[in-house]
């Protein structure tokens, strides 16, 4: 305190009081944070007990990660502490999900023992904003089924629904994958085969083709069970099971609309999705699906 009775304090008695450096206290008097009281006949700031509580105040803040210029607004009421918290909540959510984005990436890159070029790619894919993601997504809908009057009109949103997007708390497995989706799904060539896809699944085939997730589960089953009682696709058992499974429907048109949903990179992007999803990759089912095109093909040959 200065020796004049007036119980103002200098910047030293005050560093001494709230066991503040010099150095910070005389920033945030700069910074408009900590104005003097007044100054001394010799220049020297001068601050009173009231100073004293708004340098807590402003330290306390400081710690909490608040900059100075939330922390002036604070001080001069035009915001509150509660509305200052809550905005600084949010900007720390986002820096931890960000820095979740990061570890998993760094993860996934020590895992793989990527390149440099590699790991670049990656982290600019991983760290693509929500809205950005979405607009992939949306732009690999679009292109795939615009101007298509899909037979199926679940196929549209369960193609939606399979396209995940990343959690708050990815790991590096879901890094991995939703940069290889996210790849796959701008590829031109992949969405040229998507869209012939579903254009050959929307064209009328008429009412005795069969479609829908029944006859995938029925297909499934049938030929699951074909192939554990090792009944030979060209066997006359197989033309039974087979008509059981199609009915009078053209061998033919039912193994073209077959093939055209179940190439290699379609299932390679549905255990993509599954996997940005958290859930268990969908099983292919390659075996009974080879088994019913060999049928189909022995059939329509005959």
């Amino acid at each position: 305190m200065t020796d004049d009775g007036t119980g103002l304090m200098t910047i030293g008695a005050l560093a001494r009081t709230t066991g503040l450096a010099v150095r910070t206290i005389r920033y945030w008097s700069d910074e408009g944070a900590l104005p003097p009281v007044t100054r001394s006949p010799g220049g020297y700031r001068l601050y009173d007990a009231a100073s004293v509580a708004r340098l807590e105040l402003i330290r306390t803040l400081r710690e909490l990660g608040l900059g100075l210029d939330a922390v002036r607004r604070v001080l001069a009421g035009e915001t509150t502490v509660a509305q200052v918290a809550a905005a600084h909540v949010s900007a720390l959510d986002a820096q931890i999900r960000a820095l979740r984005v990061t570890r998993a990436v760094l993860s996934t890159v020590a895992r793989r023992g990527s390149t440099a070029e590699e790991m670049t790619l990656m982290n600019k894919l991983a760290r693509l904003s929500t809205a950005e993601r979405r607009r992939i997504i949306e732009d690999f809908t679009a292109e795939v089924f615009d101007g298509i009057d899909t037979g199926d009109p679940g196929v549209r949103t369960r193609l939606r629904f399979a396209v995940a997007d990343l959690p708050d708390d990815p790991t590096p497995e879901q890094v991995d994958a939703w940069v290889e989706l996210a790849e796959l799904i701008q590829d031109p060539e992949f969405r040229r085969a998507m869209r012939r896809s579903a254009e050959f699944n929307a064209a009328d085939r008429g009412p005795d083709v069969p479609t829908g997730s029944w006859f995938m589960s029925r297909l499934v089953q049938l030929a699951g069970d074909a192939l554990r009682e090792g009944v030979a696709p060209d066997s006359q058992r197989a033309a039974g099971i087979l008509h059981a499974l199609i009915g009078d429907a053209d061998p033919a048109v039912v193994r073209e609309r077959l093939t055209a949903g179940a190439n290699v990179r379609l299932a390679r992007y549905r255990e993509l999705s599954a996997i940005v999803n958290g859930h268990e990759p969908p099983p292919a089912h390659e075996e009974e699906f080879g088994w019913v095109v060999a049928a189909l093909d022995a059939r329509a040959g005959g």
